[in-house]
């Protein structure tokens, strides 16, 4: 009998209030739209450019689409700095200091079937550097502007994943101030 479980293949199943009722696999829980919590990273360099990552093309949701640097799920008992942190190294292939800045809970779902019901912390954080991504999870990666974005997603929505579109109206504001 295996007592280890791979926690990376879990997502923490969460109430509206983010307090926690459990674990499910990923899959499952976008197949039924279960809120979970998740997390969005934003990386700036120094001249107020955001990251921007393009999925591999091999995700089995939303491949190809433009979105934030990375963003992800918490691994039970990882902080949610820790665990922003580790998938930027992971999808990035590097890491900076991260704050959070906000959470707030949405509903996206996607052409297969599957729906993203998140309670998504927010991060940011400054790096001046060329990422090493890793091709299973990034396709390519470019620096925007916010005022370029901002047009480019009112030009183009269906070249962006739909949680980022999400907090990019909700929080445009407050990344231009940051």
């Amino acid at each position: 009998m295996q007592t280890d479980l791979d926690y990376s293949k879990f997502v923490i199943l969460v109430d509206k209030n983010d307090q926690e009722l459990g674990l499910m696999e990923k899959i499952e829980a976008h197949e039924k739209a279960l809120l979970h919590r998740a997390f969005s990273v934003f990386i700036y360099n120094d001249k107020g450019e955001l990251m921007l990552q393009q999925r591999a093309l091999g995700k089995y949701h939303t491949p190809g689409l433009w979105t934030n640097t990375c963003c992800s799920h918490q691994i039970k008992g990882e902080t949610n700095i820790e665990a922003g942190q580790r998938r930027l190294q992971e999808e990035m292939g590097f890491t900076t200091d991260l704050k959070e800045t906000s959470s707030f809970i949405y509903k996206a779902p996607f052409d297969n079937g599957l729906t993203e019901h998140e309670y998504d912390y927010m991060m940011v954080g400054y790096y001046n550097g060329e990422p090493d991504v890793n091709p299973e999870e990034v396709n390519a990666w470019k620096w925007i502007s916010l005022d370029d974005l901002k047009l480019d997603i009112d030009e183009n929505p269906k070249d962006y994943t739909a949680w980022f579109k999400i907090i990019f109206e909700k929080h445009y504001q407050y990344m231009k101030l940051n």
